[in-house]
This record gives structure tokens, sequence and C-alpha cells, in this order.
């Protein structure tokens, strides 16, 4: 298997400011380039572009996960354990509401995994998780 590629990921922000104060202060992304319309972020060596849509509205769709509703669409990052761990300390210390509150998901099956759901100012959601073993991403149930 060849090694990951950063991704590029493009979403609509109603407040560009907002969106860098929360990228970047809260979830400590570095900034890339920008202009008046948009913002590159760096998620953790994945390419993120805040793009302005004043009208932009959270999606409202959930589908139920081991227990909890999923928001769809969202997106995040698979962090180590202690990575993880330390965002979640972050995103609480900055008063930032979790739509699913950091816990372990799947807990003595294929898969188990800690997972947190929160969103950002403008209704974006987004998902960070870890394994305890990297091996079990892409794990199922037999």
């Amino acid at each position: 298997m060849s090694s990951l590629r950063p991704f590029h990921l493009a979403f609509p922000v109603h407040d560009l400011a907002a969106a860098r104060a929360f990228y970047g202060d809260v979830l400590g992304c570095r900034e890339g380039r920008s202009s008046e319309q948009w913002i590159d972020f760096d998620l953790m060596g994945h390419q993120i572009v805040a793009h302005l849509d004043p009208g932009a509205r959270p999606a409202g769709h959930t589908n139920p996960v081991d227990g909890h509703d999923v928001p769809v669409p969202h997106f995040g990052v698979v962090l180590t354990m202690d990575d993880w761990h330390a965002l979640a300390e972050r995103v609480e210390a900055a008063g930032i509401t979790f739509g699913i509150a950091p816990h372990i998901r799947f807990k003595g099956r294929p898969g188990e995994q800690a997972t947190m759901f929160f969103r950002d100012p403008s209704g974006n959601a987004l998902e960070f998780k870890a394994f305890a073993d990297d091996a079990q991403l892409f794990a199922t149930e037999q």
C-alpha cells in the first residue's frame, strides 16, 4: 500500500472571521493562503478550505451509529489516542458544546474507537476519532 497523501476538502461557512478563530485558535490549524472569500487551513497535514457562503446552513440529517445520532455529513481526522484526548480537552476548555460527547464506540467489538462530534460556528459537523490499535480502522464484524 502506498503512503497516505493529504486530502483536500472545501466546505461552506457563513463567517470567515468565526471560521478563522475556530479552526485556527480552537483546533490549532495553521492558516495557509486566504482571500476575502476563502481560507486554507492545515488540519493535521490535510488541506481544508473554508469558503464564504453567507447563506450556509448546517445539514440536519442523522444516522444511528452505536446508540448515537451521527450527523451527516461530517468530517475529521483519525488521531493518536494522546492527541484525541488533548483535542477533547481543548474543545471543552473553549466552551464548545459536543454534539456527541467523547466516548468509546463499539466497545469490546471490532473497530473499537474513541470518538467525539462537535460543530464549527457555521454548523459543519466534525468527528475526531482514535483507535488503541490502528489496525482496527477498517475492521468488520465476523
